[in-house]
């Protein structure tokens, strides 16, 4: 595995005031062990650096080894990040799932876009969903050992062949086992169900919802998003996409296990993603339905939280606060948000009248149009569709269009290249509804790079 030798172990930052910090830890150091333990990967850093006063054997920039005593509370963070966040190899996917978005992918994009990743270390880290196909007994012992938790899993479907269909993974079947022994150590869960016409919807659908409440509350929330289906599926599996009355279907099967759930947990246990209700025309539901918005990074209960945000920033907006009432500006965003993106700077405009704010709906023809949210969204797609419109003092672009740390869009364009060829300036602007209505109000942001 490399334990000692690789990068994968050298410490790229220190945090200021931290233990590590005040021990004399440097980036460059590298942690070869804890307490006399070699690190195998992060679940071994965490639960060996958690102990009261641990002792770190360092080698230094210049190869030198030397022991290290920390002070620090049990518990206490060291105060470290890594070169490598996982000490170890990424793991590699060993499914070959007919709903893979991955493998929807054109040729000639950059590498890094073809990984697939099933690293369950990457769940606990990042929140990743992933499917337990690749962990062995000793592995899963070792997660309850060190109580490594929220596991986020990707279930799909219970039932055991249809789960080896999907997956396409004769060790698929074999979920339950594994939620069960999770469930018996009390490790904290949430399930994902990638939903697939024809597949694991309906009656497999109810089956499955039905399997995961029996491990509640330890598997916490499940969420239902519809698969996402890009031009790029030649020869794959022939999947179909929902329709409307498809999607309704959807949202009133899951509001009866919400009312279920309630009933007999006071919790309603099962979203759907905001995608559904928007393709069923219905209303996104009010913000108990989230319950604290556990399942944000898969799409459900954003619109709801961003709304709620915003209204609530535009209703507490101090009334000195410097804000340039004349002004024009634009943002482009998805197909999904750019109605309600509309609504809310109806609401700013209202408060602000000599604010004009312009919202573009980009249509993902890199993709396909069947790809509505504003991540998928490339530059070339950006650029083309904004070329000769008014986009006036400012472009506003979510910051999840962006690759995560840096400052390409999918296709590989910048945002430099964005500003030159519109001849604008782009403001990224991050998630949430309250910096959201600050970079409409202010004249000009930083740039969140």
């Amino acid at each position: 595995m490399g334990m000692e030798s690789s990068a994968s172990h050298t410490i790229e930052y220190v945090r200021p005031g931290s233990a590590a910090y005040d021990a004399g830890l440097e980036a460059g150091d590298v942690i070869v062990s804890i307490n006399g333990h070699r690190l195998a990967d992060i679940f071994d850093y965490h639960y060996y650096s958690d102990e009261e006063d641990p002792t770190l054997l360092i080698r230094d920039a210049q190869g030198l080894e030397h022991l290290v005593e920390i002070e620090k509370d049990e518990g206490e963070d060291l105060g470290v990040t890594f070169v490598n966040g996982l000490l170890d190899d990424y793991r590699s996917c060993s499914n070959a799932c007919l709903f893979c978005f991955i493998d929807q992918n054109p040729p000639g994009m950059r590498k890094t876009i073809y990984f697939k990743d099933d690293d369950t270390r990457l769940s606990f880290l990042q929140g990743n969903y992933v499917t337990l196909t690749n962990m062995k007994e000793e592995e899963i012992d070792r997660l309850i050992a060190y109580r490594m938790e929220p596991i986020n899993v990707s279930v799909q479907a219970t039932e055991p062949l249809l789960r080896e269909k999907m997956l396409h993974n004769r060790f698929a079947g074999q979920l339950m086992d594994k939620l069960k022994k999770l469930y018996d150590a009390e490790i904290s869960m949430n399930g994902q169900v990638v939903l697939c016409k024809g597949l694991n919807d309906k009656e497999h659908l109810d089956r499955t919802i039905k399997d995961l409440l029996s491990f509640y509350p330890y598997m916490g929330t499940l969420s239902v998003v519809p698969v996402g289906l890009t031009r790029f599926r030649q020869g794959l599996y022939p999947l179909k996409p929902f329709k409307k009355e498809d999607a309704r279907e959807v949202v009133e099967q899951i509001r009866r296990w919400q009312a279920f759930s309630m009933e007999r947990f006071g919790h309603p246990f099962v979203q759907a993603g905001d995608e559904f209700y928007l393709l069923a025309e219905e209303e996104i539901p009010p913000e108990e339905v989230y319950d604290g918005y556990t399942q944000l990074e898969n799409g459900v209960g954003m619109l709801r939280l961003l709304m709620e945000e915003f209204r609530a920033a535009l209703r507490d907006l101090d009334a000195d606060e410097e804000v340039k009432k004349e002004q024009e500006l634009s943002i482009a965003t998805g197909l999904l948000a750019a109605p309600f993106i509309r609504a809310l700077c109806d609401q700013a405009q209202a408060r602000f009248p000599g604010i004009k704010v312009r919202v573009y709906t980009i249509h993902n023809h890199f993709y396909g149009e069947r790809i509505t949210v504003s991540g998928l969204i490339t530059g070339g797609d950006l650029i083309s569709q904004l070329a000769g419109q008014k986009l006036g003092e400012r472009l506003l672009l979510p910051c999840n269009m962006l690759r995560s740390g840096e400052n390409v869009f999918l296709d590989d364009v910048t945002v430099e290249e964005v500003e030159q060829t519109l001849q604008v300036p782009v403001d990224i602007v991050e998630s949430g509804g309250d910096d959201l209505l600050e970079a409409i109000l202010k004249s000009r942001r930083n740039h969140i790079r």
